[in-house]
């Protein structure tokens, strides 16, 4: 069965017409959204002489900020969407981005933080999303209530999700 066929037998099940396209479009923006970003920090860093890392390994920087966390908290708290954080995390200690020290408490943990190196990181992370954001206003791409309105639909979403996996366990 093709997408095609699963759009119009959904159609024909009683979602209003023209649902499973928008909604197909919906899920490709998001994963080519995703990809895109990490095309831009990609490009900045190589703007800036940054070669030692990857941009996922930038965006994980960027996400844990100022936290010092397990790596399990990494992806319950949305800082890490991928699969292999130990491998980054191992990489961006080795490099000198980031501490980690075994928790006292459970020795099979272990906490990280951003180092100096890494806090530089997240700073060059920071100055792109800042610039992206005024470019956006100032271009009138977009506004504080459209931005709002996206970011409201897709945390429905996201709560959509999360209850389908609940569900299913």
């Amino acid at each position: 069965m093709s997408l095609h066929t699963s759009v119009a037998e959904a159609e024909s099940g009683g979602l209003r017409p023209g649902f499973m396209p928008t909604y197909i479009e919906a899920l490709t923006l998001v994963e080519r959204l995703h990809r895109l970003l990490l095309d831009v920090i990609k490009d900045e860093f190589e703007r800036v002489g940054v070669l030692e890392i990857n941009a996922v390994q930038a965006l994980l920087l960027f996400n844990i900020g100022d936290n010092e966390v397990t790596a399990g908290e990494l992806k319950t708290r949305g800082y890490y969407q991928g699969s292999n954080v130990s491998y980054n995390l191992k990489k961006l200690v080795e490099l000198g981005f980031m501490h980690h020290q075994r928790c006292e408490i459970d020795r099979r943990s272990v906490r990280v933080r951003l180092t100096a190196k890494g806090r530089d990181i997240r700073d060059i992370v920071a100055g792109l999303f800042e610039r992206h954001a005024a470019g956006l206003t100032e271009r009138g791409v977009m506004d504080v209530d459209g931005l709002e309105e996206i970011t409201g639909a897709l945390r429905r979403v996201e709560r959509y999700w999360s209850e389908q996996i609940r569900y299913i366990y």
